[in-house]
C-alpha cells in the first residue's frame, strides 16, 4: 500500500541486516517448536546459529549500514515522545528505517533475544540431564537459575514479539505504510524529504563479522 506522495524509491536496509532479520524470525520459531516438541537435539543446534546470528547484528549494530546502526535508531526519550504524538496519526512522519518507537522495540528484542540464548548456554533442568554446553562450568543451583531467566525472557519474548507484529499491521492497515516488503527487498518508497543520504557497508565488513561470529559460535558448541 503504497501514497501517492510516496515518490523517491529508496534502498533503505542492506542484505546482512534482511537475512538476519528474517533467519532470527525463522529460527526463533524453530527453537520454539524444538523445546515444545522435546527434540532439545534441534534446539541446541538452532541456539548456536541463533548465537552466531546476535553476536553479528550486535557487532553490525555498530560497524554496519546506516540504518542498521543503533546510533541511528535508538533515540532518546524527546524523540521518542514527540513520535508518540503522532502515532494514531494516518499522516505521521515518515522515516527511511526504524522510527524513534521502532528503534527501542528492535533494541529490546536483541537484548532479550540475547539473554534468552546466553542463559540457554548455562541452563540445567530440574534433573539436571538436559544442560546447556556452558552448564558445567557453573553450580546446579546456578544453573537452575539460569533456567529461570530463560524461561522467563521467554515470555517476555512472545508479548514482544506478538506486540512487534501488531503494529507491522497498524501500520500496513491503518496508517497505510508498508513495512514488510522493504525488508525483503531493500527499498521504500519515500517522499524526496525523507530520504536522506545513506551510507551502506562494504559485504566485506559483513563476511568479516559473519566468520568472527560462526568461530565464536562453533568454539562454544565444541567446549
Amino acid at each position: 500500500m503504497i501514497e501517492p506522495a510516496l515518490t523517491t524509491r529508496t534502498r533503505i536496509w542492506d542484505l546482512p541486516t534482511r537475512v538476519f532479520h528474517w533467519s532470527l524470525a525463522g529460527l526463533f520459531c524453530f527453537s520454539w517448536w524444538s523445546a515444545e516438541n522435546a527434540r532439545m537435539d534441534w534446539h541446541r543446534v538452532s541456539g548456536y546459529v541463533l548465537l552466531a546470528l546476535l553476536l553479528f547484528r550486535w557487532y553490525w549494530g555498530f560497524a554496519g549500514s546506516t540504518t542498521s546502526r543503533f546510533s541511528s535508531f535508538v533515540k532518546p526519550p524527546r524523540e521518542v515522545l514527540d513520535y508518540a504524538a503522532h502515532f494514531f496519526t494516518r499522516q505521521g512522519p515518515i522515516t527511511p528505517g526504524h522510527n524513534a518507537m521502532g528503534g527501542w522495540s528492535v533494541l529490546a528484542l536483541i537484548v532479550l533475544l540475547s539473554l534468552q540464548v546466553f542463559t540457554g548456554l548455562f541452563s540445567v533442568d530440574t534433573d539436571g540431564l538436559e544442560s546447556g554446553p556452558l552448564a558445567r562450568f557453573v553450580s546446579f543451583s546456578t544453573g537452575r537459575s539460569y533456567a529461570n531467566v530463560h524461561g522467563l525472557s521467554f515470555d517476555l519474548l512472545l508479548i514482544l514479539v506478538g506486540l512487534h507484529v501488531a503494529v507491522v499491521l497498524f501500520y500496513l492497515f491503518y496508517k497505510r505504510q508498508n513495512l514488510i516488503t522493504p525488508m525483503f527487498t531493500g527499498d521504500k518508497r519515500l517522499p524526496p524529504e525523507a530520504s536522506p543520504p545513506l551510507q551502506f557497508a562494504s559485504m566485506g565488513k559483513a563476511l568479516a563479522g559473519i566468520v568472527v561470529a560462526v568461530v565464536i559460535s562453533v568454539l562454544i558448541a565444541r567446549a
